[in-house]
């Protein structure tokens, strides 16, 4: 039998227990190499999952700490989506999808982790990408270590 390691993980998973608060928030005044920062607008920041779908899977949210939709404003709507697309790009640059998943999670019912600061979910997609370890092992193969994703992107995406 092959292993798999990916010790990094265990870092995370138990972070997920922890309550330190709004990760959003958290990520808004902290170090970005530290939260996983890759950009950020006067109004919005986009930052990477440490849980992600796949690599590149990043999140982009408001500064101002909503937990409904409803309650954005004019101004963070448009500069949430521009930010999601720029980061689009830097991801077309540095990964070359082939398609992507964006989306809203809106309640813990619809699948939010995180329920008390709306975001919106950027995925990567590339043919083949769901393989047989989510199904055999519950277990997704990430080719490449957050910090790295991190670094590559903050490189190419364009500023606000």
């Amino acid at each position: 039998m092959k292993q798999l390691w990916a010790p990094w993980r265990l870092e995370y998973i138990k972070s997920a227990d922890e309550d330190s608060g709004c990760i959003f928030c958290a990520a808004a005044e902290g170090d970005d190499a530290e939260r996983l920062v890759v950009a950020r607008g006067a109004r919005t920041i986009a930052m990477l999952n440490k849980f992600p779908y796949s690599s590149g899977h990043f999140m982009v949210a408001p500064i101002r700490h909503l937990g409904e939709f409803g309650e954005l404003d004019d101004d963070e709507v448009l500069e949430l989506h521009r930010l999601a697309s720029a980061g689009m790009g830097a991801l077309a640059e540095t990964y070359a999808p082939q398609g992507y998943n964006v989306g809203w999670n809106l309640g813990r019912i619809a699948g939010a982790g995180v329920v008390d600061h709306v975001h919106l979910h950027v995925v990567p997609r590339w043919a083949g990408d769901t393989n047989f370890m989510p199904v055999l092992a519950d277990t997704k193969v990430l080719p490449e270590h957050l910090e790295e994703t991190r670094r590559r992107l903050a490189e190419v995406w364009p500023t606000a």
